[in-house]
């Protein structure tokens, strides 16, 4: 960058082929993001520089990265080194799915995966999940798109994105699940509230959700949920401050019960309530909900 250059505002968008970086980057591009497709990592670099020129300046670029080549992950790395020395701080978002979901997408197009070869679909699949394992461990959002249709990730890409000013405050999700129904694989914190009584047995209230006062009520009625919410709280913030020191924009927690319909909706209707009294911008999913 020159001294006459704008730093502008960049988001990497990686992740698994088929999870959906495509509609990934449609979704920014209609909030005004400038979106470059399938740019060579090595080019970030010269990408920030023209985009940050004063004449024409680009202030928010979102460029989608894949997987071409096994020096993927060291050109990704390298790349983005590159970028902090000088003093753009580029964020990644990577996109993942489940091998089933990945499977269905892949057959619905009648497309080959781009590492497949000479092998099964499922070869290309976990060959790419080897290559991008590392990107993943150190990307600031990850985003499970198994399940999910191009409408509800694009809400989720808005919900991101849409009020994204480029400054380094963090936001939020809480998604409350059941343990009987597997972890959310973008979780960064996961909560276990199976330590509550399980408003599941008792007749009047196992109709009825998290949401409802009666089971809110109960849940933060036993011994030891409100001092757990208290210091999780604190410890929260703790963890707010360091990510913010890190650069870390985003964060997942998920809050977890045996079905995902009681304690944890509660519980996460209550932490997020705590995080958005700090000044924390929070979405609150319930993944599980409705599911039995």
């Amino acid at each position: 960058m020159t001294s006459e250059s704008k730093i502008p505002d960049i988001v990497i968008v990686t992740g698994m082929s088929g999870a959906g970086r495509s509609t990934a980057a449609k979704s920014l591009e209609d909030l005004d993001w400038y979106v470059v497709d399938n740019l060579p990592p090595g080019l970030l670099a010269t990408m920030a520089d023209l985009g940050g020129r004063v004449k024409d300046a680009v202030p928010r670029i979102a460029v989608v990265v894949d997987v071409r080549s096994r020096a993927f992950t060291d050109d990704l790395h390298s790349s983005i080194a590159e970028l902090e020395a000088r003093g753009v701080h580029p964020r990644v978002v990577f996109l993942e799915a489940n091998d089933a979901d990945l499977v269905r997408r892949f057959e619905s197009v009648r497309r080959p995966h781009p590492l497949q070869g000479d092998g099964r679909l499922v070869d290309g699949i976990a060959r790419e999940r080897e290559l991008v394992r590392e990107v993943r461990a150190e990307a600031d959002l990850v985003i499970d798109t198994s399940g999910l249709n191009v409408h509800e990730l694009r809400n989720k890409i808005i919900g991101f994105f849409g009020n994204d000013t480029g400054e380094s405050s963090l936001r939020a999700t809480v998604v409350s699940f059941g343990y009987k129904y597997g972890l959310p694989v973008d979780a960064d914190l996961v909560v276990d509230c199976r330590f509550l009584p399980n408003p599941h047995w008792v007749p009047e209230l196992r109709p009825k959700t998290g949401r409802d006062a009666a089971v809110r009520d109960y849940v933060l009625g036993q011994r030891g949920a409100k001092e757990f919410l208290d210091a999780y709280a604190e410890v929260l913030r703790l963890l707010a401050d360091g990510y913010e020191r890190e650069g870390k924009h985003y964060v997942t927690l998920a809050v977890g019960c045996t079905g995902g319909k009681h304690r944890s909706v509660a519980m996460a209707e209550q932490i997020a309530a705590r995080l958005r009294d700090e000044g924390i911008e929070v979405q609150v999913a319930h993944r599980d909900l409705g599911r039995e």
